[in-house]
């Protein structure tokens, strides 16, 4: 992930799931949210579908529905939970059906479903409501998958963004990280989710998975992407030009363009009983 801020879960003397701020800022631009953002390894969504034992699907923060729409793609149904209104209209003008709440107030009812998935978006759930509460809803044998992206940036274009961030937002709490984190927070993270999901004794052993893959940026590409992320969407307009004309040099001298390695990993389990 760029720098500032982490949107995967992570070892932190903050509670993650308590800065709405930050949470509620991502529907600032829902269409940039959507364009911009990458989608899921075709593999991971292909595991969880046939690893659950039927087609409804429960998203946790839907967001714009950029996994939801994969799902949908892969013959399921999909009911998303998200609580900010705009990305939630965004989705559902692209035939999602999706309901305003945050995971912990949402109101189930009568209803169950094969698996819950959250995209890139657990990190802001209370973890030990939230794993009870999937378990809640889930059939017997349904699937908890949590699952995010890790993506650092090459050091010449992940240094000069830091830098400028510093110049530009000397103030923020989200100052004084370095460049780039090692893979290893991120899987200590999922790891750590997974130890949550073991510890409510409501689902069988949990798993973790790993996708390796790669995308190319080019400069506008990546200039569209940077302002969906967490740090940069509560800055003033001038503070986050001054952010983007930097890093667009640092990838002008690598000749417009370069290589993101992406890994995107999983903590999952099955609900205990069978159906």
């Amino acid at each position: 992930m760029p720098t500032l801020p982490r949107e995967q879960p992570e070892s932190s003397p903050a509670t993650p799931h308590e800065a709405r701020r930050m949470a509620e800022s991502f529907g600032v631009d829902a269409q940039r949210y959507d364009r911009a953002r990458p989608g899921y390894p075709d593999a991971l969504v292909t595991r969880i579908v046939t690893g659950s034992p039927g087609p409804d699907m429960l998203d946790v923060g839907t967001g714009t529905g950029i996994a939801a729409r994969q799902f949908q793609a892969a013959g399921c149904t999909v009911l998303g939970i998200e609580p900010d209104a705009r990305m939630a209209d965004f989705a559902r003008a692209r035939g999602l059906q999706v309901e305003v709440a945050t995971f912990e107030a949402w109101r189930a009812a009568d209803r169950t479903f094969d698996a819950v998935i959250a995209a890139q978006s657990w990190h802001w759930v209370e973890p030990v409501t939230g794993v009870v509460k999937a378990a809640r809803v889930l059939r017997p044998g349904g699937r908890l998958a949590i699952f995010g992206h890790v993506y650092e940036p090459p050091i010449e274009v992940a240094e000069p963004f830091a830098a400028a961030y510093r110049r530009a937002a000397p103030d923020s709490p989200l100052n004084g990280q370095p460049a780039r984190r090692p893979l290893d927070l991120y899987q200590a993270a999922y790891a750590k989710c997974a130890d949550t999901i073991r510890e409510t004794e409501q689902f069988n052993a949990p798993e973790q998975w790993r996708f390796d893959w790669e995308q190319s940026y080019t400069r506008a590409q990546w200039l569209d992407l940077l302002p969906t992320t967490g740090g940069l969407t509560q800055l003033r307009p001038d503070q986050l030009a001054r952010i983007l004309d930097e890093v667009g040099d640092a990838i002008d001298s690598l000749g417009g363009r370069f290589t993101m390695n992406y890994t995107t990993l999983a903590a999952t389990a099955a609900r205990v009983g069978t159906s």
